[in-house]
C-alpha cells in the first residue's frame, strides 16, 4: 500500500479521535477540570494501535510489535499521569487558560485543548498505524527501533519515578533534582518519549511506512519546543531558585556529562 493509500485508511481513526475528544470535552467541561485529557493522551495512542489492527486482515508480527510496544508505553504514562494528578485539582496550565479566557473557556478548550490533542494524537500515531501494514520479514530496522524504543521506555519510567520518590520527601519541597538521570539531562523523561518514537517509527520503516517520518519530528518539535522543555522551564525557575545553577551545568534534553560548577572551573 502506497503514502495515499495508507493515509486515506488511517481517516476512520481520526473521526474516532475527534469524537472521543468531544466526550472527554463535556466531562471535562461539567467537572471544570481540563486536566482530564492528559492521562488519555497516552491511553489514545493504544486505543489506536489497537483499532488499526482489529482493522487488518491477519496481521502479521510486526503489528504485533508495534501494538504491544504502543500498549506498553500508553498505559504506563496514561496510569502514571492519573496517579500524579488525583486529587491535585486543575493543571496550572488549564488553569491560566481557563482565567484567561474567562466564561469562553468551555467552547475554547474544544479546540485548543481536546479538538487539537486528538488531532495530535491521530497525526503523531501514524507509525503504529501504518507500520502494521508492512508484511514483509523482521529487518535490521526492526531490531534498531525495538532497542531505541527499550532504551527510551525506560529513561522515561524511571525518570518519572525518580522525579515522584524526590518530591514525595516534604524535605524536598522546593529543591532541584540532580541526581540519577536528571543529573544527565534535565528532562529524562522527555528525552525518554523522543526515543520511544524514533523507536516506533524505525519498525514502521521495516514495514514499508518510511513515509511516516512527519510524525515523529512533530513529537520532537512538541518536546522540544512547545509543550515538553520550553514551557515547562518558563517558570520553573522561579518556582525553584537553585534551578538556574543546575541548567547552567546540565543538558536540556539529550544526556551529557554534567559541567563543572562555575566556582569548579
Amino acid at each position: 500500500m502506497g503514502a495515499h493509500e495508507a493515509i486515506a485508511w488511517m481517516l476512520p481513526s481520526l473521526g474516532w479521535a475527534l469524537l472521543a475528544a468531544v466526550v472527554l470535552w463535556g466531562a471535562g467541561t461539567a467537572l471544570r477540570d481540563a486536566s482530564i485529557v492528559d492521562p488519555c493522551w497516552g491511553a489514545g495512542f493504544a486505543v489506536l494501535a489497537w483499532q488499526a489492527s482489529a482493522r487488518i486482515d491477519a496481521p502479521g508480527p510486526r503489528a504485533a510489535l508495534l501494538v504491544a510496544l504502543t500498549t506498553i508505553w500508553g498505559l504506563r504514562l496514561a496510569g502514571f499521569l492519573l496517579w500524579r494528578n488525583w486529587g491535585e485539582g486543575e493543571d496550572r496550565r488549564y488553569a491560566a487558560m481557563r482565567s484567561r479566557h474567562g466564561r469562553r473557556f468551555w467552547i475554547v478548550s474544544l479546540g485548543t485543548v481536546f479538538g487539537l490533542q486528538a488531532a495530535l494524537l491521530w497525526f503523531i500515531s501514524w507509525p503504529v498505524q501504518a507500520g502494521q501494514l508492512g508484511r514483509g520479514d523482521w529487518t535490521p530496522w526492526d531490531a534498531a527501533g525495538t532497542a531505541l524504543w527499550a532504551v527510551g521506555f525506560l529513561c522515561e519510567a524511571l525518570g518519572d519515578w525518580q522525579l515522584a520518590r524526590f518530591r514525595a520527601d516534604p524535605r524536598n519541597a522546593g529543591r532541584v533534582l540532580d541526581r540519577g538521570l536528571w543529573r544527565y539531562t534535565r528532562h529524562p523523561n522527555y528525552f525518554g518519549d523522543f526515543c520511544v518514537w524514533w523507536g516506533l517509527y524505525l519498525i514502521a520503516v521495516g514495514g514499508g511506512a518510511w513515509f511516516t517520518a512527519a510524525s515523529p519530528l512533530l513529537m520532537s518539535v512538541l518536546l522540544l519546543r512547545v509543550s515538553g522543555v520550553t514551557l515547562l522551564e518558563k517558570t520553573i525557575a522561579a518556582r525553584r531558585p537553585e534551578y538556574r545553577a543546575y541548567a547552567e551545568r546540565t543538558n536540556a534534553f539529550f544526556p551529557g556529562r554534567p559541567r563543572p560548577r562555575r566556582e569548579d572551573s
